[in-house]
C-alpha cells in the first residue's frame, strides 16, 4: 500500500479525481471500484435533466460520478464529519465541478440540530448516528443536522430529484424525512442501504410506496445490499 503524501492525487477506476487517503478503507473501495457499477451505470444513463441529493455523501465519488452527466443540473452532497466533508470539497475542486456540486457540512434527518456521531479514521464509510452513545473505541464528533425544512430550501423546484442515501442504519429516519419532504413528488430514484442488523427494509418500502413508488430492484445478497426504488 502506498503510504500518503499530501500531495497525492488518484484517478479511481470510476473515472474521477480523488485525493488520496489510502489508511482509509472507504477511500480504497473508491479508488478501486469496489461499490460495482449499479449506481454510477444508473447515474451515467440518464438522458434528460436532473439533481442528485447525496445523503451521506462521502468524499464525493456518487456526486462527482453525477456531475460527469451533462444532464446533471445540480447535485448536493451532505457529509457531516468534518475531515470527510474537507476531502469532499478537496474532490469537487479536482474534478473542477464547483459549478454543479454543491456540498453541505450537514446530516439530513426529520428535524434541524446538534447530534454526536461515531466516527472511524481508517473507515470513513461507518460513520454512524445509530450507536454514537454507546461508541467506546472509534472517536466521536458533534455535528449539524439539517432538518427536511432546511434540505427543502437547498433543492432545486424544477427538476427530478435522483437520491442516494447510505447513511449506516439512519435511513429509516431519512426516508422520513424525504417523505416529508415539499419536493417529494418530483422524488424519481432512491438509491439506498440496508443492513437488516439495524434498518427495517420493509417499513422503508412501505413508506415509499405511500408516496408513490412502484419499483424496488435489489442488489447484493445476504443481510447487506441496495436497494433502487422507482416511480
Amino acid at each position: 500500500m502506498p503510504l500518503p503524501r499530501p500531495d497525492d492525487v488518484v484517478t479511481s477506476r470510476y473515472g474521477v479525481r480523488m485525493r488520496a487517503n489510502w489508511q482509509d478503507r472507504t477511500f480504497q473501495y473508491c479508488r478501486y471500484a469496489t461499490y460495482g457499477h449499479v449506481l454510477s451505470d444508473y447515474l451515467a444513463a440518464q438522458d434528460a435533466p436532473f439533481a442528485f441529493v447525496d445523503i451521506g455523501a462521502n468524499q464525493g465519488l456518487y456526486s462527482l460520478l453525477a456531475a460527469q452527466n451533462p444532464h446533471c443540473a445540480a447535485a448536493l452532497a451532505f457529509e457531516p464529519v468534518a475531515a470527510t466533508c474537507a476531502l469532499l470539497q478537496d474532490n469537487i475542486a479536482l474534478n473542477d465541478a464547483k459549478a454543479r456540486i454543491r456540498p453541505v457540512h450537514a446530516a439530513v434527518s426529520l428535524h434541524s440540530g446538534i447530534a454526536t456521531i461515531a466516527t472511524n479514521s481508517t473507515h470513513s464509510g461507518i460513520a454512524s448516528l445509530r450507536d454514537a452513545g454507546a461508541c467506546t473505541g472509534p472517536g466521536t464528533e458533534d455535528i449539524r443536522i439539517l432538518g427536511i425544512t432546511g434540505v427543502d430550501t437547498l433543492l432545486p423546484t424544477d427538476l427530478p430529484l435522483i437520491v442516494k442515501i447510505d447513511v449506516e442504519g439512519h435511513e429509516e429516519t431519512v426516508v422520513e424525512a424525504l417523505a416529508a419532504s415539499a419536493h417529494r413528488d418530483r422524488l424519481s430514484a432512491i438509491f439506498y442501504e440496508i443492513d437488516e442488523r439495524w434498518t427495517d427494509a420493509a417499513a422503508i418500502e412501505a413508506r415509499l410506496r405511500a408516496i408513490g413508488f412502484t419499483r424496488f430492484d435489489r442488489f447484493g445478497i445476504g443481510r447487506h445490499y441496495d436497494v433502487l426504488g422507482r416511480r
